[in-house]
């Protein structure tokens, strides 16, 4: 079962799989940067609302009381979270989503480009003009200018000659 284990894990497949996977992950945690870092807080500013719209909630309902005092609404959407506000964390969602389209994107773009420089490596290949054909009478194969066949010795018909 070891043997077979050990087979399986150093298959080529696994390798490249593995090498695309730790690849992804770096290529996902510089997404979410770009995203997080860099376009929310800039819609968050169009919007005329925070710079961090991925903090962005609504409160549901409040935190419970403590000594008879319901705390304020906190800032952040983990501050609010951690009284014990029940929140509708919109902004983070939005920030997802938007994560989600620009990977596909990025996806969309590398596919493409993978495909159009195939093609342009694709050479167009040429059909050749056969060099053999079969003989009538024995059915072997012979050269297309025989006039007799070497197996059989038939006198091969003018007009198979002549093709």
């Amino acid at each position: 079962m070891f043997k077979e284990f050990k087979k399986f894990i150093m298959r080529g497949n696994m390798i490249d799989m593995a090498v695309a996977v730790i690849i992804g992950g770096a290529f996902s945690a510089i997404i979410n940067s770009l995203v997080n870092n860099i376009l929310m807080p800039l819609i968050g500013l169009a919007l005329g609302g925070s710079a961090d719209f991925s903090n962005a909630f609504i409160v549901l309902k409040d935190a419970p009381a403590v000594d008879g005092v319901v705390p304020a609404v906190p800032e952040t959407l983990a501050e609010a979270q951690e009284l014990g506000f029940t929140c509708l964390g919109y902004g983070a969602f939005i920030s997802a989503i938007i994560t989600f389209l620009i990977i596909a994107l990025c996806l969309f773009l590398v596919v493409k480009l993978f495909n159009k420089a195939k093609d342009l490596t694709k050479k167009e290949e040429v059909e050749k003009a056969p060099t053999t054909k079969k003989c009538p009478f024995c059915k072997t194969e012979i050269d297309i200018e025989a006039t007799r066949c070497p197996h059989c010795t038939s006198e091969l018909p003018a007009e198979e000659a002549a093709e």
